[in-house]
């Protein structure tokens, strides 16, 4: 197959190159809600997306496509960087792929999520300062005995473990009553502050329990070698000397078995595209 190496990079020109390589290309579906899905010969990309995002989506893609050719079993493994460089000693550039990783997909659900998990941390440590002005002896790690004997007989018990509570009162004429950690004073405006506070601290621990569990399940599907490999390629397309710097030897290793055909079509679409 003839390549025109004149051609400049636009969203069309490499679809036109994947589409040459066997790939079937789809531009108007929804790519199951991301911005780019590769699944066996066949790459789809969402709609709307902006011509210069749009090929970094390609290309991300077209790494996965590689990395099939590459290592079959890397759809249900999520593959290995030993395989994809070609080498064992893959410490070092694994290190290096996780910070590209987190240059080129800073808008990443990862990225938010690690943003809200430092911003809910810093507020837990204000109002556990907040309550020792009060409680000196207060520690989050064991039991708050004041909060507990004042709580004991109250609704607000309840708040402690769920932000949103419904509790149905009266016996003959039953009344709805919405209870809220967003509006603890104005729902028990005579507790002291630091049990306000601390109440609301129990909330931001649950939300702190649940981002911990979203980023280690995200962790673990952006440190897949094949999510590493086809974030590092698709970053080093769009942005070569960026990334060559803060990944020299894994940009190393890449150009290296790229020239030599190692990865297969990629070269013809670095070659035609980024004059390599």
């Amino acid at each position: 197959m003839v390549y025109d190496k004149s051609k400049p990079l636009t969203k069309r020109n490499v679809i036109e190159f994947l589409r040459e390589c066997g790939i079937e290309v789809k531009t108007n579906t929804k790519a199951r809600g991301n911005q780019g899905l590769y699944q066996k010969n066949r790459i789809d990309l969402a709609k709307n997306i902006k011509d210069d995002k749009a090929i970094s989506v390609l290309v991300h893609e077209f790494a996965h496509h590689i990395h099939y050719k590459t290592d079959k079993d890397f759809i249900k493994t999520g593959g290995s960087l030993e395989k994809l460089f070609d080498t064992k000693d893959i410490k070092e550039i694994k290190s290096e792929l996780i910070q590209v990783t987190r240059l080129t997909d800073k808008n990443s659900r990862l990225t938010v999520f690690l943003d809200a998990k430092e911003e809910t941390s810093k507020t837990i440590k204000s109002m556990q300062s907040a309550i020792k002005r009060d409680y000196p002896n207060f520690q989050r790690s064991k039991k708050f005995v004041e909060f507990e004997k004042y709580i004991k007989n109250t609704d607000a018990k309840y708040l402690t473990k769920y932000d949103v509570i419904k509790i149905i009162k009266g016996f003959f004429i039953k009344k709805e009553v919405i209870l809220s950690v967003k509006n603890i004073e104005n729902d028990f405006p005579n507790m002291p502050k630091a049990f306000q506070i601390y109440i609301k601290l129990c909330s931001l621990q649950r939300k702190q329990s649940k981002l911990a569990r979203r980023i280690n399940k995200l962790s673990k599907y952006y440190e897949k070698p094949t999510e590493l490999f086809a974030r590092f390629v698709s970053g080093y397309f769009m942005t070569p000397e960026t990334v060559e710097t803060i990944a020299p030897n894994a940009t190393h290793k890449f150009l290296e078995l790229l020239k030599k055909g190692y990865y297969k079509e990629l070269k013809d679409l670095f070659e035609i595209f980024r004059d390599l």
